[in-house]
């Protein structure tokens, strides 16, 4: 007997992953846009998540998508809790879509009008979903299975410290993936600011887990810490679980190494393993969790006769849509140049 519950938290589960870091990067690259020395660099730049950008986009709507339809009660609790700051996030979206179309046709003023809006959806966009973040981890406040706080409870130095480092984190994915598409002067541009992001990612890491450990008694208690509101550590809670930050530092020490050197794939790589590592992190500090920190994914699961349906539809999408991105991905790939566009 298939246990639907597990298997649509774990769908869900990957297709938030697979957002953050497919979505991230090119995030990333908008947030990078100021930096740029000319707009023949921010056209390439542009160029380089042309092809991509939009498909990365589908893991969001599956993510979203898939816990209103799986876990209802988890969406009708989480909503009214993060409304303001998706709001924000769907702003930064729709404006960094319609900038992406218009940017292409504009000349002169209009151009760079809606390289700034460019910029500017990017950067909101992962602003707000920083804030989501950060509010979710903070807990809601939940009575009687429903939302119970105030309109600005995601509103706290907390959550604002989390949204930097989503920032930070994307700029780290966006000056990567440009190390990885990019040539010449713009490829040694990307180097600088990978190295700058990477030195801005560790310190908002360490301050977010600190500042996670002191201002969450439970999560601090899950990896070990503070049992019994004692100031001792239990090892054998926390000894297994520093594999997860081992992971980011390892990471970080990739991103930073490579970079130095010049590679053009391993800084990527190292990127997408510190977003593996928080990832991880979280799901060790919250799992069964999903409404923090009232409601297990079983509490809020959808019947299992509604589960075995979508499941069935979702096994037939979800390989076209895996088998779409790798094609395109395949296409497009190659370095961007000025001159040439796209070279293998």
């Amino acid at each position: 007997m298939l246990d639907l519950q597990l298997i649509w938290a774990g769908l869900i589960a990957v297709a938030v992953l697979l957002y953050v870091t497919l979505d991230g990067f090119d995030l990333g690259v908008g947030i990078l846009f100021p930096f740029a020395r000319s707009k023949e660099e921010r056209d390439v730049m542009m160029n380089t998540i042309a092809p991509v950008w939009d498909g990365n986009e589908t893991w969001l709507v599956l993510g979203g998508g898939g816990l209103l339809a799986a876990f209802p009660l988890a969406y009708s609790v989480l909503m009214p809790a993060l409304y303001l700051p998706v709001l924000l996030m769907l702003a930064g979206l729709i404006l960094r879509g319609v900038a992406f179309e218009f940017r292409f046709r504009a000349r002169n003023r209009g151009r760079k009008f809606w390289t700034q809006m460019f910029a500017g959806g990017s950067i909101l966009t992962a602003v707000a979903q920083g804030l989501i973040l950060g509010g979710f981890i903070q807990g809601v406040t939940v009575e009687n299975q429903r939302f119970a706080g105030g309109t600005f409870d995601w509103l706290t130095p907390y959550t604002l410290l989390v949204a930097a480092g989503v920032v930070a984190g994307y700029a780290l994915l966006g000056g990567a993936w440009l190390m990885m598409k990019t040539t010449d002067n713009l490829h040694g541009d990307a180097r600088r600011w990978t190295l700058a992001a990477a030195a801005a990612v560790g310190a908002l890491l360490a301050a977010v887990s600190v500042a996670t450990l002191f201002v969450h008694p439970r999560i601090a208690e899950r990896w070990g810490f503070g049992a019994g509101g004692s100031l001792t550590v239990d090892w054998s809670v926390l000894t297994p679980l520093l594999l997860i930050p081992a992971l980011g530092l390892a990471g970080l020490a990739l991103v930073a190494v490579m970079a130095r050197r010049g590679s053009h794939r391993w800084p990527f790589a190292g990127a997408l393993a510190v977003f593996l590592s928080g990832y991880m992190g979280l799901a060790a500090s919250f799992m069964p969790t999903i409404v923090p920190y009232d409601i297990d994914f079983r509490q809020a699961a959808a019947p299992d006769n509604a589960l075995g349906l979508m499941l069935v539809g979702t096994s037939v999408i979800l390989p076209l849509i895996l088998a779409y991105t790798g094609w395109v991905y395949w296409v497009f790939r190659g370095k961007i140049s000025e001159e040439t566009g796209y070279h293998h």
